[in-house]
C-alpha cells in the first residue's frame, strides 16, 4: 500500500505537469521548446522524488519561474534549480537560478561581448584601481595558488564599455551571513562556496549594466518561494502568476539537489 501511495503521489505531481503544458508553453521564450521544457521537468522530478512531496502551488511557481526566464532547471548545465525544502515543517519548491542561468539572460540580450567570475588566491597577481580610470590586473600564481582571499566579476560590452566588481573572501562571508544565515549542511553555500560568491560578485556587477527585464526578474525571483492564489487542479493563468508574490526564505533544513541521472545528447543543448 504504502508503494501505490506514492505512486499515486508522484502522478499527481506530474498530472499537474501535464495541465500546465498551455501556460508553460506561452510563458516560455520562443527558442526554447515546451516538449523538450516538459520533458526536462518530468525528469527532474523522475530524479528527484522529494519534488512530488512539496506544495503543488510552490512546485507551479518555481517551474513557471524557470519558464517565464527560459531556464532549463536540474539539468547538468546548472542554468536553475528546483529545489525541495523543509519549511517550517512543510516541504516547498524554491526556485534558485545559477550563475550559468544569469550569463546566460545577459548574452540572450545581444549587448555583452564577455562575462566573467574568478577567486583570487593569496599567491596571485592581483591588483585593482578604483576612480576615474578603474582597472583589474589578475594573473592566476602556478602550482599552489595559496588560500582563496577575494572574488570578481568583470563584463564587457558591444559598445567596449565594462566594469568589474571586487569583494574580500570575508566581504562575501558577511553577504552569506545576512541574506543566508542557515547553517544547513545542504545549503549551497556549504556545498559549493565558490559557486554561490562567484554568484554573488555577478550580482553585484549586473547592477551597474545593461539589463533586460529578464534578468531583473531572475535577480528578484531568485531562491525565492512563490505561493500561486488558485485552487489545486485549476490551471492559473499568466497573470496569476506574474503577480504572484515571491517570498524570499532561507529555512533551517534544505534538502540537496541530487546529480540528475538523465542523458542529454548534444542536439538537446539550445546552447
Amino acid at each position: 500500500m504504502p508503494a501505490l501511495q506514492k505512486r499515486e503521489e508522484n502522478d499527481s505531481i506530474k498530472a499537474l505537469v501535464t495541465r500546465m503544458k498551455p501556460a508553460i508553453e506561452m510563458a516560455l521564450p520562443r527558442m526554447v521548446s515546451p516538449e523538450r521544457f516538459t520533458r526536462i521537468v518530468l525528469t527532474a522530478i523522475s530524479t528527484n522524488p522529494q519534488l512530488k512531496d512539496c506544495s503543488q502551488m510552490s512546485f507551479l511557481g518555481a517551474l513557471m519561474n524557470a519558464a517565464q526566464l527560459g531556464l532549463e532547471p536540474n539539468t547538468p548545465m546548472g542554468a536553475a534549480y528546483l529545489i525541495p525544502r523543509n519549511v517550517k515543517g512543510k516541504m516547498e519548491c524554491v526556485f534558485q537560478i545559477g550563475y550559468k542561468g544569469l550569463l546566460d539572460l545577459c548574452y540572450r540580450t545581444g549587448e555583452y561581448v564577455g562575462i566573467t567570475a574568478e577567486a583570487v588566491h593569496e599567491k596571485d597577481f592581483f591588483e585593482i584601481e578604483y576612480g576615474l580610470h578603474r582597472d583589474l590586473k589578475h594573473k592566476p600564481a602556478t602550482g599552489d595558488r595559496g588560500a582563496v582571499i577575494g572574488y570578481y566579476a568583470t563584463y564587457l560590452l558591444k559598445n567596449g564599455a565594462g566594469n568589474f566588481v571586487y569583494m574580500t573572501r570575508d566581504e562575501v562571508q558577511k553577504h552569506r551571513e545576512k541574506y543566508s544565515p542557515t547553517r544547513s549542511a545542504a545549503s549551497p553555500w556549504n556545498t559549493n562556496f565558490d559557486a554561490m560568491a562567484k554568484k554573488t560578485v555577478i550580482i553585484k556587477a549586473l547592477k551597474y549594466a545593461p539589463k533586460a527585464a529578464e534578468i531583473d526578474r531572475a535577480i528578484a525571483t531568485d531562491n525565492t518561494i512563490k505561493r500561486l492564489d488558485v485552487q489545486p487542479g485549476d490551471i492559473p493563468s499568466i497573470v496569476d502568476i506574474e503577480t504572484a508574490p515571491a517570498e524570499y526564505y532561507e529555512p533551517e533544513e534544505a534538502v540537496p539537489v541530487p546529480q540528475t541521472t538523465a542523458v542529454y545528447t548534444e542536439s538537446d543543448s539550445l546552447l
